[in-house]
């Protein structure tokens, strides 16, 4: 048998029934940073590397008020967040070079929320070829970067827009 050793893994898998804290109110109390994997924060929402990646450079956006649904979002509150999924979006492609994105939110237990009680964007970068066997067969997923290194290069590409922010 051949192991994969994701050691990342357990923080999940140990807190996935925690529901005292939500990541999304927690993680942005402080400056960004690759600790609490903060990108870029503005006045409503945030960027934010997703702390299980279904690929390199999976980001997401969060909006700072706890809710659980996009009608509790203001005009302004949602304007702000697609101006970040556009950033988002930008320095991935300029960093990454991907074909494609899968972009989207779960909204509900049901639909696949992890977190239900606080509604966030996914971008998920693609390229031709970066499914393979391992999760059909072994339903293992091989994440090719680590976090600190993703960080470092959308983070360093993120100084380039802030003439946008």
């Amino acid at each position: 048998m051949n192991i994969l050793w994701a050691p990342w893994r357990f923080k999940y898998v140990a807190n996935v029934n925690n529901k005292d804290e939500c990541p999304f109110c927690e993680k942005p109390k402080g400056e960004p940073s690759v600790e609490n994997l903060v990108l870029y924060k503005s006045k409503f929402s945030f960027i934010i590397l997703n702390l299980f990646p279904y690929n390199t450079a999976h980001l997401m956006i969060a909006p700072y008020k706890h809710i659980s649904e996009i009608s509790a979002l203001t005009n302004e509150e949602w304007l702000d967040i697609k101006k970040l999924l556009d950033l988002s979006i930008d320095i991935i492609k300029e960093v990454y070079k991907p074909q494609g994105f899968n972009i989207g939110m779960n909204i509900g237990r049901i639909a696949g929320a992890g977190i239900e009680e606080h509604i966030h964007i996914h971008i998920v970068p693609r390229w031709a070829g970066d499914t393979n066997f391992m999760p059909i067969i072994s339903q293992t997923k091989v994440i090719p970067e680590s976090l600190e290194d993703t960080y470092k290069k959308l983070s360093d590409c993120l100084k380039k827009y802030e003439n946008r922010l």
